[in-house]
This record gives structure tokens, sequence and C-alpha cells, in this order.
């Protein structure tokens, strides 16, 4: 039986269509994202990732692949030469062929010659497919912004991402002068919608270090010619080279009335959600990892290519500690992760896949993106748990979400949740409130890392 495709239903109701562009990964549009309604009137829908871990919970060697093969696109622009792109690596794994995840997560970790670059990721969506892009470099610096001021650490500089629902960025590295070169500077993001972020982005970072060389780098590409043209301008504008990769280009289709729509279903539709099942109170385990002294959790203040190297020579002995924890009978688990911190759950999501091949090893993270959830196989978010904010955030306490964690009217429950936090984000909320909820579904091991400071 052929697979529903997860945008059928808001395509159908909201009557938005995709059209499918370039190709450079073998992947379209329609493969490569979902479809949703978000709860905000200036955007009516939601492109749900298929590859990117963030909504729908994927298997993390596809997401790890993935973002290393966005990087090897930028690695070949910035070199000028021909991308090493496996074919039908990518369209396999998309489409649950057997062993095709892990397949393209070892060929795009085929090592080239470094590159030395800043990558930018965008938080909080993309700061983990950012620094994937980063590891396929080799040589270079990764930062992400971050909605989190951390005491100790000045920014370096903000913008504002126009069409979201939390719109404070910072750049917060622990050594400004990494961000102080006139080296190419790679901009990821899950999707280029306008390009208006990366191109306030851009000028904002000019104005700072005038720059030869920019890349935009977003697993799909939806700009008009309108938008290119922009680009192009503020390239000759700056006296600067800015490129585009991406691996799936095309354009959304929406009717003018969208945003009415998309309220109006909103509206009809919110108090009918039926709540998750769930099933009793599941133990709760807690474990440290041992994550390696000196490398950051993230790339909230900076992350070198020599951690890199530290983290993945830990990675098997962490996801081995993990293993024991689960137990045996295991068969379908969840590793979750926290808002920005996407990195080292999709490492350790990984690595824990690798170390158990017999189980079926999802990878998502909680976000502050307020969606509509309906359980339609033709949906792309079929379930969703609402909880509070509980790491102290700067704009003050909020609503947060964990989507298609609970399992939906006709799919497979996670028999095991492993839910990976930074110490600064483990605190009593947590426990009264998200960690409460996920019990009530599977047995829970919290993973805690320490959030890095700049003093370890």
């Amino acid at each position: 039986m052929t697979a529903v495709w997860p945008g059928e239903w808001v395509a159908s109701r909201l009557g938005v269509r995709l059209a499918d562009g370039a190709r450079p990964a073998g992947a379209g549009l329609a493969s490569l994202v979902g479809l949703a309604v978000r709860r905000n009137p200036r955007r009516a829908h939601l492109l749900v990732s298929a590859v990117l871990g963030k909504h729908v919970p994927t298997d993390p060697r596809l997401v790890y692949g993935s973002g290393l093969l966005l990087g090897e696109l930028v690695r070949a622009r910035l070199r000028d030469e021909a991308a090493s792109v496996p074919s039908g690596s990518l369209a396999d794994a998309l489409a649950g062929v057997p062993g095709a995840s892990a397949a393209l997560r070892d060929a795009m970790r085929e090592p080239h010659p470094p590159v030395n670059a800043i990558v930018l990721g965008y938080a909080e969506t993309a700061t983990a497919l950012g620094h994937s892009v980063a590891d396929a470099l080799g040589g270079a610096y990764y930062l992400h912004s971050t909605r989190r001021p951390v005491p100790g650490f000045v920014a370096y500089g903000g913008f504002e991402e126009e069409h979201s629902h939390a719109t404070s960025h910072l750049l917060l590295p622990s050594d400004p002068a990494a961000l102080d070169r006139d080296v190419p500077v790679v901009l990821v993001d899950d999707e280029l919608s306008t390009g208006q972020t990366v191109l306030n982005t851009i000028f904002a970072l000019h104005e700072i270090r005038p720059r030869k060389h920019y890349v935009l780098a977003a697993l799909i590409d939806l700009r008009n010619e309108e938008d290119r043209a922009r680009v192009d301008e503020l390239a000759v504008r700056l006296g600067a080279r800015i490129d585009a990769v991406s691996l799936a280009g095309g354009r959304v289709e929406l009717p003018d009335d969208v945003l009415e729509m998309g309220e109006r279903i909103v509206s009809e539709l919110s108090a009918d959600v039926a709540p998750p099942r769930e099933h009793g109170a599941f133990p709760i385990a807690r474990i440290s990892p041992g994550w390696p002294h000196g490398v950051p959790d993230g790339g909230r203040h900076g992350f070198l290519p020599e951690h890199r190297v530290a983290l993945e020579k830990d990675l098997p002995r962490m996801a081995d500690a993990m293993a024991t924890e689960l137990g045996a009978g295991a068969s379908r688990v969840l590793m979750l992760g926290f808002e920005e911190l996407m990195y080292a759950p999709l490492r350790l999501g990984e690595a824990l896949a690798d170390a158990l091949p017999g189980v079926d090893v999802r990878y998502s993270t909680t976000t502050r993106s307020p969606v509509l959830a309906v359980d339609d196989p033709g949906y792309a978010i079929r379930t969703r748990i609402a909880f509070p904010s509980h790491d102290h955030p700067a704009d003050g306490p909020g609503e947060r979400y964990a989507y298609n964690v609970a399992p939906a009217s006709d799919g497979p429950a996670f028999d095991r949740i492993v839910f990976v936090v930074d110490d600064v984000g483990d605190t009593q909320a947590l426990t009264d409130g998200l960690l409460a909820r996920l019990r009530s579904l599977a047995p829970v091991l919290v993973v805690t890392v320490p959030s890095y400071r700049g003093d370890q």
C-alpha cells in the first residue's frame, strides 16, 4: 500500500501546493517535507521536514547524513568543484529502505581535505543542521544563534527572523576573534523562504567585519526570482560573492486567503483535539553520560574541529552507557532533545542506533513553535504534548511543545524515551511539566549534559 503524503490534509483544505525545482540531492520537495497548520497569524502553513528531526521523530542517521550531505554541497561550492553526492542514497533513506539511512551517513563521512570557514546556524530549528554542515567541512568554526542570554558572554551581534514566533537572536561566541576573520561565512537554516533572514544577517555581519564570500545553505530553497535578485543586489552592494545551495528547490503556491483559512481551521479544531493516549506512571531514571571534558554541548558559544574529534572518540562509550541503562526489551526508542540543544542528542541518538542495531531509534526535539495537531495520516503533526518552559528563558515563561511523541491513533508507541537536557534546563519545572507527561507514555531516561560556560 502506498504511504499517504503527510501534506495532503493541508493541501486539500488550505489549497497549498508544492512545485518541484532543482534536485541536486536526488529528492524533491514532497519527499523532504510534509505540511501542518501554524498557530501563527502571520504564516498559516508549516513545512515539516522529513530529515531535520525537529517535529517528526526520524532515524538520527538520516538526520545527520542529510546535514553532512548539505555540507558536501557547501564544500563543493567553496572549492568550486563538483559535489560528491551518492546516487539514490537520500531517496532510498527517505523511502525507508532498510540500511539506507546508515549508508547515507557513512558515505557522507568519507574524509575530504578540511575547509576553513565560519558556519552560523539559526536557532532553534537549525542548530544541529548547521553543526552537521560544519562537521562536513572539517576545518570550520561553528556558532549558532541563541535565544538564551548567558551571564559572562557579550553579544557579538543580532538579527531578526521576521516571520518567527520568537524573533530575537543573539550571537554569543566565547572567542569573538574567531568571527573576526576574512574566511567564507556559511549561513545555515532549514529552509530559505524569502531569504530575508539571511540578508539581514549578512548585512549586520558585514558591517562589523567585511568578507569576500558568503554561502546560504538550506535543506530546501523556496525563493522566487525577486528574492534571488535581492541577494544579487546585496552582493554587488557589499562587493562580495553570495552563493546558495540546498538539497532541493521549488516553490510553495498559496491562495490569497490562506491566512484567514488557517486561522479558521485553528479556531475550529483546537477545542476538538483529543489528548494523547496515556498509560500511567512509568519510572524515570537519570544518568550523566560522561560528556567529554572541555567539549561544548553545542555551538551556542562556538565549536571547534578539535571539539568534534574529542566528541567522536567518546560517542560509543556514552551510547553503551545509555544502552545499558535502557536494559533489554527496548524495541522503539525516542531520543528527545531540548529546543536549541539539538546536536548533542542527535549525535548520541546516532551512536545509540549503531549500538542497538535491532532497535528502532528515532530522534526529535522539543520546540517553542505552536502548531496545530491533527490525528490524520495525511497531516505531518499527529499529536502534541504541551508543557511549561523549564530553563528560565530571557523572554519569560511560556508554553513549549513536543510533537509526534505520543502515539497517533493508528501508530506504534515508543517503549522507551531518552530525554537529553543541559543542566540549566534540568529544573523542578522540567520534572513537574514535561517529564510528568513523558512518563505517562513510557519509561524515561534523563541524560543531563553540562552546559558550556567558557570555563570548562
